[in-house]
């Protein structure tokens, strides 16, 4: 039973009647999409709050207190509401009667903690990108980030009814490709002459690369020692990459990170692509040569103060046009950007989402117009950027740069702390905040330790299931109306929030709202649990009263339904026994 989407639909069926009865002149019935059924922030207002007054105010240009008080006896009307009131502007609050809450909590048993989400997806396809790190290395900590979030996010579209294609964009095109294939060879050259190299600086000096230098050697022997770079990059490129690759899958597949397709934007060039986007562009009259005025502040690449082939991005929302080929005739990155966007378009046939790093924040807008253009405004580009993620042990922090070789990668990180930590803790702060990640707090076992809290809220309930010897044939609805105690309620009405918190999280794109519920969950129950260690009448067996331990033990039940519901959206697994 989803208490917001059900009683939603009747508190419409009531506009409907309201709007009839005044006959008011309805335009377009699309307007009562923003009505809404939430629950308020103050709790001490009620159970649930609508903003229906306001939204009915703005369409027929009626003050909102009048509609409030026109439409709060009808809501009251509404079998198992209790009381309804408004406050200015014009919210009402409405208060259920004790019997839904038990109602609801008898259903969710009945489905055996089955959850049922509302499919606002209905197949359509989406995109979602994220990782995509240049296969110039290992996946360190933010690369976890931005894999966990985009990992989630699929999963809660997938559930709500989206049909997602989870994708991984390989950028093995360009200089640093070239750089990439330089420094391995000076890897390939210690491993044949038994001494190091000297390494430019801007070169890759990692010790990643050593490996990769080894197995050239193994291929080539002394074959390629005196080869010019064109022709040992044609010779070492394959399998510099592929052994990178074959590193960040299984270091994704550790994580428990799941994709659907990896594109090659070398392949994308090769395609020929990017004439197909000349020629889109060129049809819709969106190129022209031109000259860009100098960026303020920080340089830009595709600046230069010459005639150069450029796209109409500010006519799509952008703040400047955008160059597609400089003067010397070479693509731009962003021309590429945009003819694998357009590959993305003719596969998905849907929205896109891309998951990406902090250092993107200023190329989101340009993609995003390039996208409107491809698609003549029928589908959308959002961006999610994901903040920066600062490691730490015991409070001293670790620094990170894939050039410098010292950083910490991945792998090492889930060594540590295991998958289950790493995917909880990445979503415990909104994308666009920067995440502390200490590895020592990781693995505390204590309320401090968020993931840990969880798990032992779970194990705890599990605990308390098996001690009382009471199985879900014994549920009842008459056995669930024993639970009247403050606490007992509150806990009942939390749950009632999942559907919703998923439901949002998704219209959102904000995974992090699961970790947020479950943690609250888990402190509302561990709370109530605690309390019983004062007084025993508040326990969740009762010794000697059957009647009360089966009602308490159904919540407990139903919570333990839920947390694992939220973990597994996680791709975590539930722990019964800590």
């Amino acid at each position: 039973m989803n208490i917001f989407e059900t009683y939603l639909n009747k508190i419409l069926f009531e506009i409907d009647n309201l709007i009839y009865e005044n006959n008011w002149k309805l335009k377009n019935k699309l307007f009562l999409n923003k009505v809404v059924l939430e629950r308020p922030k103050n709790k001490s207002f009620g159970d649930m709050s609508t903003n229906a007054a306001m939204i009915l105010a703005s369409e027929f240009k009626v003050n909102p207190i009048k509609i409030a008080e026109l439409l709060t006896p009808k809501i009251k009307s509404i079998q198992g509401i209790k009381d309804v009131t408004f406050i200015k502007p014009g919210f009402i609050n409405i208060v259920y009667e004790i019997n839904i809450w038990h109602e609801f909590l008898f259903q969710l048993l009945s489905r055996k903690g089955n959850w049922r989400y509302q499919n606002i997806g209905l197949n359509r396809k989406i995109n979602v990108e994220y990782v995509s790190a240049n296969p110039t290395g290992p996946l360190h900590a933010g690369h976890a980030r931005g894999a966990v979030f985009g990992d989630v996010l699929s999963s809660i579209l997938e559930i709500l009814g989206y049909d997602v294609t989870r994708e991984y964009y390989i950028n093995d095109a360009g200089s640093q490709i070239d750089i990439l294939v330089k420094s391995v060879f000076l890897r390939y050259l210690e491993v044949l002459q038994n001494r190091a190299q000297n390494i430019p600086e801007g070169w890759y000096p990692g010790e990643y690369l050593k490996d990769i230098g080894k197995a050239i050697f193994v291929k080539f022997g002394d074959k390629l020692q005196n080869l010019s770079f064109e022709e040992y990059f044609l010779k070492i490129k394959d399998i510099t990459l592929n052994m990178i690759l074959c590193n960040i899958k299984k270091d994704l597949k550790d994580l428990g990170v799941k994709m659907d397709n990896y594109t090659s934007e070398q392949k994308i060039i090769d395609s020929k692509k990017l004439d197909e986007v000349l020629n889109i562009l060129n049809e819709k009259n969106l190129l022209y040569t031109g000259i860009l005025e100098k960026p303020k502040g920080n340089s830009n690449e595709d600046w230069e103060p010459r005639p150069q082939l450029l796209f109409k991005s500010k006519k799509f929302g952008d703040d400047s046009d955008r160059a597609l080929k400089k003067s010397d005739e070479t693509w731009t990155y962003f021309a590429s950007d945009i003819a694998y966007h357009l590959d993305k378009l003719n596969r998905t046939k849907g929205n896109l989402i891309n998951i990406l790093g902090a250092d993107h924040g200023g190329y989101t807008t340009r993609i995003s117009s390039a996208v409107l253009a491809l698609s003549n405004t029928k589908y959308t580009l959002t961006n999610k950027i994901c903040a920066i993620v600062h490691l730490s042990d015991a409070g001293k922090k670790i620094k990170m740069s894939k050039r410098s070789g010292n950083f910490v990668t991945l792998s090492e990180i889930l060594e540590k702390v295991g998958k289950d930590a790493l995917r909880f803790l990445m979503l415990t702060r909104r994308n666009d905040q920067t995440l502390e990640f200490d590895f020592t707090k990781a693995k505390e076992q204590n309320k401090d330790n968020p993931v840990f809290y969880v798990h032992y809220a779970y194990a705890r309930c599990n605990s308390i299931i098996e001690s009382s010897n009471i199985n879900e044939s014994q549920f009842s609805i008459s056995k669930i109306k024993q639970l009247v105690l403050k606490e007992e309620i509150n806990l009942i009405k939390l749950l009632t929030q999942w559907p919703k918190v998923i439901e949002i999280a998704a219209k959102k794109l904000e995974p992090h709202r699961i970790c947020f519920f479950l943690i609250e969950l888990a402190s509302e129950f561990h709370s109530y649990w605690n309390k019983g260690k004062q007084d025993p009448s508040l326990k969740f067996i009762v010794e000697n009263d059957i009647e009360i331990t089966t009602a308490r033990i159904s919540l407990v039940k139903s919570i333990s339904y839920t947390l694992k519901a939220g973990l597994n959206i996680l791709s975590i697994e539930p722990m019964k026994r800590m």
